[in-house]
């Protein structure tokens, strides 16, 4: 798309920003993101490693775990470029086409994650409410087909994005608020006709949040009927015992998800720092918390864990 002189309407490229209104302190800033980093890289890619090696965690709820492990290193990775550049580096610029294609792969792993939590609740559900038929129900084959359909549902509600974006002028400068690409802080900069994106994008927050979080209501309002109906209490806590790192997984994930929707709809005029830092809580802290949530809540991977270092230390 070409102006009245022949120039492009789209910038070469888009200007990223830290976080607003800190002129110091970048550095601390920075060595923050790298501790997250190397704490979520490091925590998801052990979750991997002992579910490959441990035989004991050849089970459907560990296979699940390790699509959430996988899905969280490339939310890490997505935005790893951009941040390590902007807060490291004080390297504040990227091409429009690889802002699109970083806000692509950001949104398709973020909307990948909630329906792998979905699928999770799934696996709760049959092994407390159905249990005699929980090897039967959740085989390898059912298991890969289920994280197929996530992906294949993640990335073909996304495609169409950065067409979208990429069809639309950008006259309100090149500067985004955020240090990696979110579609929604590309609609800040965009000219023309943005209702298509901002119709669409609702759309697909509904198809994918709306469902997936009501889903996992339902599996876990069964869950809670199954667990009142047995009639010893100590049965009863370890059945729910079974449940709580993904109770905690799913509100790392969507109390963030929620806070900032809150902000954005009655908080309107909040400091744009507000804004920025939520953004990344909802991006970093869910990547960060979840292998330690397992790690802590998790009988299995603890004894994997234990069982790793100990032949290290032989």
């Amino acid at each position: 798309m070409l102006d009245l002189n022949g120039t492009p309407f789209q910038p070469a490229t888009l200007q990223l920003t830290g976080i607003p209104g800190m002129q110091t302190g970048q550095g601390w800033v920075a060595l923050f993101f790298c501790i997250l980093y190397l704490i979520s890289i490091t925590g998801n890619l052990s979750i991997l490693a002992l579910v490959i090696r441990e035989s004991a965690l050849h089970q459907p709820m560990y296979y699940f775990l390790s699509m959430l492990s996988l899905n969280d290193l490339g939310v890490s990775f997505s935005t790893l470029p951009t941040v390590l550049g902007t807060f490291c580096f004080n390297y504040r610029h990227v091409g429009f086409d690889a802002c699109l294609v970083q806000m692509f792969f950001i949104h398709t792993f973020s909307f990948m994650e909630s329906g792998i939590l979905l699928a999770m609740s799934f696996d709760r559900f049959v092994a407390i409410c159905d249990p005699l038929h929980y090897a039967t129900v959740l085989t390898n084959r059912r298991i890969l087909t289920m994280g197929l359909g996530i992906l294949a549902k993640s990335f073909t509600t996304l495609f169409p994005f950065p067409f979208l974006v990429k069809r639309l002028p950008f006259c309100k400068g090149n500067v985004l608020h955020h240090s990696y690409c979110l579609h929604p802080d590309l609609m800040k900069v965009a000219c023309g006709d943005v209702h298509v994106n901002n119709i669409y994008g609702l759309f697909v927050v509904i198809f994918t949040y709306g469902i997936d979080s009501t889903f996992i209501l339902l599996s876990y309002a069964l869950i809670l009927r199954a667990v009142l109906a047995i009639a010893s209490r100590e049965q009863r806590l370890k059945a729910l015992n079974t449940c709580m790192s993904h109770i905690c997984a799913v509100l790392a994930f969507y109390v963030p998800i929620i806070a900032v929707s809150m902000i954005h709809r009655f908080w309107k005029r909040a400091p744009p720092a507000v804004h920025v830092m939520m953004s990344n809580v909802y991006l970093f802290v869910p990547p960060m918390l979840n292998p330690i949530i397992y790690s802590v809540k998790t009988k299995e991977i603890r004894r994997g864990i234990l069982k790793v270092f100990s032949k290290s230390q032989r």
